[in-house]
């Protein structure tokens, strides 16, 4: 059996049967994981070997764990914080703040390869500005040059763990005040002013590594009327054709405010993937997943399939967490925290 482009979510700590059901359906690629799935380590790590024993290739366990406002697990793992204290140490200490980048990526990929999750949602790749509150601090930084260094080092950190990277929310959407998660965000700005600002990021990882994107829930009107989740001139044109990107790309989740607009769950599958979409995302609504399934029977995407497998975690061999690579880089990681007297904020979406 091959994976297919739908990735879900599921409603608790364990698989029940529905659960079961839906994930051995030949159109499941992938399961993302939510707070609510989360109770330690070991009944996370049950649930990615169960997850996993399902289907040969195995599903692609993937969670947000960005750090700060968004880290999924919390209780029994590292603290991450959020990427934009990163931002503030590189205004200062340059050369500091991109060991930190890499050794703090390398610990969260690490321990997430640990316990059977092959890959985290990040980095953040948008712009840090203010208007943005649902990016925010989130975001490494303002200026795209800093981002560029940060995010590399980022990239290193995750995948000299053994985990790929997925940079988001292309072509940006630090630099609207909408939350897609709840409006449809309208970008008003001219092609020519995002790509000399919001596009720089995306343009400098992509060529250096990134094996995959997750476009953003916007409205760029002035370039194109759809949203450039379900845009083939922003995936295609400018994604794939001026930038050169050859990985895996993601819708946002189609159950998000910001994907109505062309209808019901089958159409916004349909509009994603002909836009050139190679994964969706459908969370929080088993109905709306079950719609999209039933719509895509007999779809197949050879080389979607290809770029799946692609991103499973390859975690280095030995224990990486009895190593004194984790604990020096846990320490430096501490230690991050307490000078900035930073704790946990709660989990921005659960």
């Amino acid at each position: 059996m091959t994976l297919g482009p739908v990735m879900l979510d599921i409603a608790g700590t364990a698989l029940d049967e529905s659960d079961r059901k839906r994930l051995s359906h030949p159109q499941v690629g992938g399961v993302i994981l939510f707070s609510r799935n989360y109770h330690d380590p070991a009944q996370l790590a049950r649930l990615c070997r169960e997850i996993h024993a399902l289907r040969d290739p195995r599903l692609v366990v993937a969670v947000d764990h960005e750090g700060g406002r968004v880290q999924r697990f919390r209780e029994g793992f590292q603290a991450i914080p959020a990427m934009g204290h990163l931002g503030d140490l590189y205004n200062d200490e340059p050369q500091q703040a991109l060991r930190c980048a890499e050794n703090f990526a390398w610990v969260m990929a690490a321990e997430l390869l640990h316990y059977g999750v092959d890959l985290s949602f990040a980095p953040v790749l948008d712009i840090g500005n203010p208007i943005s509150s649902v990016i925010g601090d989130r975001a490494f930084h303002r200026d795209p040059e800093s981002i560029c260094h940060l995010a590399n080092a980022w990239v290193r950190g995750m995948r000299r763990a053994g985990m790929e990277a997925v940079g988001k929310h292309f072509p940006g959407h630090g630099s609207v005040e909408g939350d897609s998660h709840h409006v449809m965000p309208f970008d008003r700005r001219s092609f020519a002013e995002i790509e000399a600002l919001d596009l720089i990021p995306f343009r400098r990882v992509i060529a250096t590594h990134l094996a995959g994107i997750m476009m953003a829930h916007v409205i760029y009107d002035h370039v194109d009327q759809q949203p450039a989740g379900y845009s083939g001139y922003w995936i295609e044109t400018v994604l794939r054709g001026q930038l050169g990107f050859e990985g895996m790309v993601f819708s946002d989740d189609l159950s998000m405010s910001g994907a109505e607009s062309v209808g019901g769950y089958p159409a916004r599958a349909r509009a994603s993937l002909d836009a050139g979409c190679d994964i969706l995302l459908v969370c929080n609504n088993p109905e709306g997943a079950d719609e999209v399934l039933d719509s895509l029977a007999g779809y197949a995407n050879p080389t979607t399939q290809l770029r799946m497998v692609r991103l499973h975690g390859q975690p280095a061999a030995g224990d990486l967490l009895q190593s004194q690579a984790w604990f020096d880089a846990c320490e430096e990681l501490h230690s991050f925290n307490q000078r900035l007297g930073l704790a946990d904020s709660g989990d921005l979406f659960e």
